[in-house]
């Protein structure tokens, strides 16, 4: 079962967001991941969620790289290995593990491709706060509808990440989450700065122990500009826009209270 994204999945249509450097297509079971093979990352993960069908399943899966594309343009075990950091899912375990238990449980095990992780702070990845939870706080909100999301997630690929190892690891993750609303498509777009618990010197890299990360809500039209990605509908579709909430810039979050949805 490798479909990929499904556009349709929404009562509106969504295409996948595509960005302006040349990437490589992998379809997974119910997501896809554009990687860039320069940045050795994804551009773009885009995941179709059945929240009424989710399964609440074991996890299993181990992290390997994708024989579809060359080890060359992965960022591969050799990267988190004696360091403080994780493989950061951007794609989660959880999210397209929905309907049949066979289809869910190969649908959550492809989520441990290497294509689809992402170097973040041990401090970030683990945390329990607004950032992982933030597909849960919209599903619950878009209860009331039909209980389907598309999930939009990635690095922000900035020429000045700091270097390491090869690679050049991500201060900042955006997130868009869409759905259909009453009155048609409605979205809300999401980045994560870790860059207080980066701190990358020569080849090493540590962790300041009392670094934090910040999460914000902000306008999708943002979103494009910083990443240069063309996210289609959705900048229309933003919930700030729709409430009149765009002027307000970037919106730190504590909570999950202070989202606009």
């Amino acid at each position: 079962m490798t479909d990929g994204y499904d556009p349709d999945f929404l009562e509106t249509t969504l295409p996948l967001p595509q960005p302006s450097q040349p990437v490589r297509a992998l379809p997974y079971p119910r997501f896809s991941v554009l990687l860039d093979p320069v940045r050795r990352l994804a551009a773009v993960t885009a995941v179709n969620i059945d929240g009424a069908l989710l399964r609440d399943l074991p996890r299993t899966g181990e992290w390997r790289l994708d024989e579809r594309a060359p080890a060359e343009e992965q960022t591969g075990p050799a990267v988190y290995a004696g360091n403080d950091l994780d493989r950061g899912h951007l794609v989660r375990r959880r999210d397209p593990g929905w309907g049949e238990v066979a289809e869910a449980g190969a649908a959550s095990r492809a989520t441990f491709f290497y294509p689809n992780a992402a170097p973040q702070a041990a401090d970030f990845n683990q945390s329990k706060e607004l950032w992982l939870g933030l597909e849960d706080h919209v599903l619950a909100y878009a209860e009331a509808t039909d209980q389907r999301l598309s999930v939009f997630t990635a690095p922000v690929l900035a020429d000045a990440d700091p270097p390491y190892r090869g690679i050049r690891i991500p201060l900042r993750f955006w997130k868009i989450a869409a759905w259909h609303a009453a009155d048609g498509l409605a979205a809300a777009g999401f980045v994560l700065d870790q860059s207080d618990l980066v701190d990358v010197r020569e080849t090493t890299l540590a962790i300041p122990p009392l670094g934090s990360f910040r999460t914000f809500q902000v306008p999708i039209a943002d979103v494009a500009a910083l990443t240069g990605i063309d996210l289609g509908p959705l900048v229309d579709a933003d919930a700030l826009g729709a409430r009149g909430a765009r002027d307000s810039g970037w919106r730190a979050l504590e909570s999950s209270g202070d989202i606009v949805l």
